[in-house]
């Protein structure tokens, strides 16, 4: 049961989230008050040009930091907690990889492929099915396999397979080609129109209700996978749940904001070390909240308020993420010393 210091945790996260969420919709290139927003929202007549970026634009972009933050933050919980390894991330089981090596046929394999392929919808479908390929192989090789380590090793082990395919690729491109794809790996929460944010919605709310299932069974694996036997847990079918719920959170995702770095390494140790807990039924909640504010933050620094700039989404979350975990690491050592 969480704790009174927990609940005030919970409500601190509730209000900053209503905050950076705010703030992320108010700033850009033209500054919108906060009221006027309020006013938006209940209906209010506000000045036109103002409308139509808060509703064409910063809405859908802000909704889709919020379903990136949480889903991939989870992703790194899970798999965290599945491998026992706190450098593990959404991106361990080779999806990352297997949706570039998709968007890298679509933009560097052009001359082969039909007109319709090569477009923005072309992009996000040829990286769907190259992260569910892999997750297919993943998943084959789970059910073979008994020793979780392996697996891990197996997704490490596509990543390497895909990214050399990619630079074989890369090195037969056009420059325009290989722009083209450095942008998407760069990564982008904006211009996704209101039904590819519905399909990325609906994948992440399904990847999250089979996460919340797991959150049980993660408790009992946080002391080996022996002692959750013990318990009575079903050990290959939590793996393979916690395995498709990462799958469906980070394939998605990728599909359609690019690979995004560290959030999902980074937020999960964060949780950890703010509610001082190792319970999955806070750090889940926590997780969640923590993710989607980092990402509103990180997406709020990328947009330099009052200029015209956006910073790539992937250079402000890794430069977040990775002081954060070397501090962690250094951090744990001292505690070890």
């Amino acid at each position: 049961m969480p704790t009174q210091k927990h609940k005030i945790l919970f409500l601190f996260l509730t209000f900053a989230l209503i905050g950076t969420f705010l703030l992320n919709l108010s700033l850009g290139s033209v500054s919108i008050p906060t009221s006027e927003i309020f006013n938006s929202f209940i209906g209010n007549e506000i000045k036109s040009s103002w409308e139509i970026i808060l509703w064409n634009f910063r809405l859908p972009k802000a909704i889709t930091a919020i379903l990136v933050g949480m889903g991939l933050s989870i992703s790194g919980l899970l798999m965290q907690t599945l491998f026992r390894n706190p450098l593990a991330g959404p991106y361990v089981l080779g999806l990352s990889s297997g949706s570039s090596l998709g968007v890298a046929f679509v933009i560097m394999g052009t001359g082969f492929l039909p007109n319709f392929l090569v477009s923005d919808y072309g992009i996000v479908l040829a990286s769907s099915i190259g992260s569910f390929l892999v997750l297919l192989a993943v998943l084959v090789v789970s059910q073979k396999l008994r020793d979780t380590m392996a697996i891990l090793i197996v997704g490490l082990m596509f990543g390497s397979f895909t990214s050399a395919i990619v630079s074989v690729l890369s090195y037969f491109s056009t420059a325009q080609e290989l722009q083209k794809f450095t942008f998407w790996s760069m990564g982008s929460l904006a211009n996704l129109p209101w039904n590819s944010i519905l399909i990325l919605a609906i994948c992440c709310g399904l990847g999250l209700v089979l996460s919340i299932f797991s959150i049980k069974p993660l408790n009992a694996l946080l002391l080996g996978e022996n002692y959750a036997k013990s318990l009575g847990l079903h050990f290959k079918k939590t793996r393979l749940i916690i395995i498709f719920a990462t799958s469906i959170l980070a394939g998605s995702i990728t599909a359609f904001a690019g690979p995004i770095a560290f959030v999902g390494l980074a937020v999960p140790h964060l949780a950890k070390l703010l509610f001082q807990t190792s319970n999955h039924f806070i750090l889940f909640w926590s997780t969640l909240l923590i993710g989607a504010i980092l990402m509103l933050a990180c997406d709020s620094i990328a947009q330099l308020p009052g200029s015209y700039y956006t910073l790539p989404i992937n250079a402000i979350t890794s430069m977040v993420g990775a002081p954060v975990v070397v501090w962690l690491l250094v951090r744990k050592r001292k505690m070890m010393i």
